[in-house]
């Protein structure tokens, strides 16, 4: 039966969520980890995303956000680490290393 359905029951029909919520406890808890919501999966989804450079606009789209603003929102934190992160690297990538931080500042010859 093509019901459009990604995940179904052994029969085809809709997933019940306390079914999922239960079946979904049971798994972690034999997995030895630690409880969290089912829900929990999307959001660890959309920061790795996030995390390895994924645009905005994509990660919306695949939550199924209406506005990006929401997504923007919602995952503001992780932009806000990645932003200092990059300022680091832009850093490090402009500034000498703290070899010799008492020595006299670098010189440069433009002919």
């Amino acid at each position: 039966m093509d019901n459009g359905l990604v995940f179904t029951t052994l029969t085809g029909g809709p997933l019940e969520p306390a079914n999922l919520t239960r079946s979904f406890s049971r798994l972690l808890n034999g997995a030895g980890l630690r409880r969290i919501r089912f829900h929990d999966l999307r959001h660890t989804t959309a920061t790795l995303l996030l995390e390895q450079g994924v645009d905005l606009v994509v990660i919306k789209e695949l939550l199924g956000h209406a506005h990006i603003g929401v997504t923007a929102g919602v995952y503001a934190h992780v932009r806000l680490r990645l932003q200092r992160q990059a300022i680091e690297t832009l850093g490090d990538a402009l500034g000498p290393a703290d070899d010799a931080p008492d020595g006299p500042p670098a010189a440069a010859v433009v002919r």
